[in-house]
């Protein structure tokens, strides 16, 4: 069953409803509007987060003040070499009061999971978060157990220390829809961030500004915004353009186009319209491709970047007609 298009009065609502979150996040996240409406954009689209930042720019503060703002539950669960997958997942224990066994879930079953340094977690224990995040669900002992909705996890790297972590698989990198920085915050915003703490602001001030109802209807109304055949064509000629490359040993696959088409309805929703343009689709591409993109050695040696070669085929794919992509 097809089901019907975003109404006008639909993307209104959920446009108000993405500045309230992160107009609300901001009151203590100052100066990185972007990237907390890039991370408002992937919980509608139903997608994850990688993060790769240094230490102490605000990547767990924004998982809390987003799961504050959504009346929701937050997880974190801190990577370490000797983090067990059933720590994750959780484990079926003996009840001898019952003399039965008892699921005890475990940290992913939260709205908002935070999964720090995940390239320090095993690749074992690697394959059962990403697991969860792509199924949405934990099968323990055969019986499965579905977790929360609205459903974000948010991992983080931190590219300065490689001792001790062991890299993301292309596999795995692939299941999550956006990779982003938070970067350090310019002067004027820094200010402002040290004097709040040292006022004694928190994350335990903000206050829920829409329900996880609403969320759950937001991500509901991404899926109804118009995407035109031309404008979908667009997107994989663009996906497809990336396997061609001589510089690259792996280009995005299906599965990439498939996050850049949900991002692109959420992008289009959040700016109040029922349809999805090209412009759309150009603004979220460098947080949805570029991580899937993985260059050749000698590429990498020759100053190349995933990044610049996405600008290129970004600047070389034609773009629909405003008669083809509009309707």
């Amino acid at each position: 069953m097809v089901e019907e298009s975003a109404s006008a009065q639909d993307v209104s609502w959920f446009a108000e409803q993405c500045d309230r979150i992160v107009r609300n996040i901001e009151r203590l996240i100052r100066g990185k509007t972007d990237v907390v409406r890039l991370a408002v954009l992937c919980l509608a689209a139903e997608g994850h987060v990688l993060v790769d930042d240094v230490p102490g720019v605000g990547k767990t503060s924004i998982a809390k003040a987003l799961a504050s703002s959504i009346e929701g539950s937050m997880r974190r669960i801190q990577c370490t070499p000797d983090l067990l997958p059933t720590d994750i997942t959780g484990v079926q224990i003996w009840n001898q009061d019952t003399r039965n066994f008892e699921f005890q879930p475990g940290a992913i079953f939260g709205n908002v999971v935070l999964a720090d340094e995940v390239n320090r977690a095993s690749p074992k224990t690697q394959s059962a978060l990403l697991e969860v995040m792509e199924e949405r669900q934990v099968t323990v002992e055969g019986t499965t157990f579905a977790v929360p909705r609205p459903f974000l996890v948010i991992a983080t790297q931190n590219p300065v220390e490689h001792g001790g972590t062991y890299d993301l698989p292309e596999a795995q990198i692939d299941r999550f829809m956006m990779k982003m920085s938070v970067g350090y915050p310019d002067h004027a915003a820094e200010v402002e961030i040290v004097a709040n703490r040292s006022a004694g602001q928190s994350v335990l001030d903000l206050q829920p500004v829409v329900s996880s109802a609403d969320v759950l209807r937001m991500t509901s109304l991404v899926r109804r915004v118009h995407l035109t055949p031309a404008v979908v064509d667009y997107i994989v000629t663009i996906t497809a353009a990336t396997r061609r490359l001589a510089e690259l040993r792996l280009g995005a696959s299906p599965r990439a186009g498939i996050a850049l088409a949900a991002a692109a309805q959420a992008h289009a929703a959040a700016d109040g319209r029922t349809f999805v343009t090209p412009d759309d689709v150009k603004a979220l591409a460098p947080f949805v491709l570029a991580h899937r993109l993985l260059l050749r050695p000698e590429a990498e040696l020759n100053g190349v970047t995933a990044a610049g070669l996405l600008d290129s085929i970004l600047a070389s794919v034609p773009v629909p007609g405003r008669e083809r992509a509009y309707r």
